[in-house]
């Protein structure tokens, strides 16, 4: 399963701990994706959806229709 969110894209990312010495070890920053069902009321139904925190919280202000237009997407895209 790929740690990656449906509607903004955000995905790990690589980077290095570096100790007080300098020694640099490799790192990955996860982000904090989930399933969620979200309620469409436009659609009377719900959807499971693979989303970060951020976007639920977009999700949760806008709503998803509305958000998913503002990026250009369509509940296909992300379902």
């Amino acid at each position: 399963m790929a740690r990656r969110c449906s509607i903004t894209g955000k995905r790990p990312m690589s980077g290095n701990n570096v100790s007080h010495a300098h020694n640099k070890t490799k790192k990955w920053q996860k982000p904090n994706v989930s399933y969620k069902r979200l309620y469409v009321p436009e659609l009377g139904r719900s959807v499971r959806i693979k989303l970060s925190t951020r976007a639920l919280r977009s999700v949760s202000k806008f709503g998803l229709l509305p958000y998913l237009k503002k990026n250009g997407l369509t509940l296909s895209d992300v379902t």
